[in-house]
């Protein structure tokens, strides 16, 4: 009977969470409550306290869950399973509506948000030096800036998602929208839109851009 209990008690622990992730994506944190929470996830409020006490150690239980879920997906996608159709069906329903607190949390300034952006920076740079099935690595002096910049990237269309859904008639995050937006970013980063004599130009304009205030930087400077 206790071990029924106990697997009932993490029942609901984890069906909580889970109606508080779509509330603070729905409302922000300052909008987000208790009795909400409690509402839908159908449990009373008193239990919410029962099981998390605050709606700020909900909402800190709601960051773990998050990084270790994208901690595990990356984990998977780094072994190859990236072109597993069944995993990507998996990892999207799972990742659904960790997109959409996601996206909130970045614009709301979550602890968890600095956390996820900065181990996606680490994680893209360790995958594009190590290499990952199905990658080659990238032509880039400089790949930590490469890295921060593709997880800004990335990010940004979470951040955006509004804009994306409108602009593509279908929701990105939970509907229709996702694979089209997928299939065009793998379609961006597919494609070479500059031609090599632009590049170069480009690049040495910007080598010698001058610091904001400042003189254009010297040879020792580049």
């Amino acid at each position: 009977m206790a071990t029924q209990e106990r697997a009932e008690d993490l029942t609901g622990r984890a069906r909580i969470r889970d109606a508080a992730l779509l509330e603070f994506a729905e409302h922000g944190v300052k909008g987000a409550t208790i009795r909400g929470i409690a509402k839908a996830a159908g449990v009373s409020p008193a239990l919410v306290q029962h099981h998390y006490g605050t709606k700020e150690a909900l909402r800190a239980a709601c960051d773990e869950h998050v990084i270790e879920v994208i901690r595990e997906t990356k984990q998977e996608a780094l072994r190859g399973r990236m072109a597993s159709p069944n995993f990507l069906a998996i990892a999207m329903r799972t990742a659904l509506p960790i997109q959409r607190y996601l996206a909130r949390a970045l614009t709301d300034g979550s602890a968890a948000a600095a956390v996820l952006f900065d181990e996606a920076v680490a994680f893209s740079e360790e995958m594009l030096e190590r290499g990952a099935p199905g990658m080659s690595r990238p032509d880039t002096e400089d790949p930590h800036g490469y890295a921060t910049v593709m997880t800004g990237m990335s990010f940004g269309l979470i951040v955006l998602h509004e804009h994306m859904t409108r602009s593509l008639g279908a929701d990105v995050l939970m509907g229709d929208g996702y694979p089209r937006m997928a299939l065009a970013m793998l379609d961006v980063l597919d494609d070479r839109l500059l031609t090599p004599e632009l590049v170069a130009q480009t690049r040495a304009a910007l080598k010698t851009l001058p610091a904001p205030g400042g003189r254009p930087p010297d040879e020792e400077d580049r």
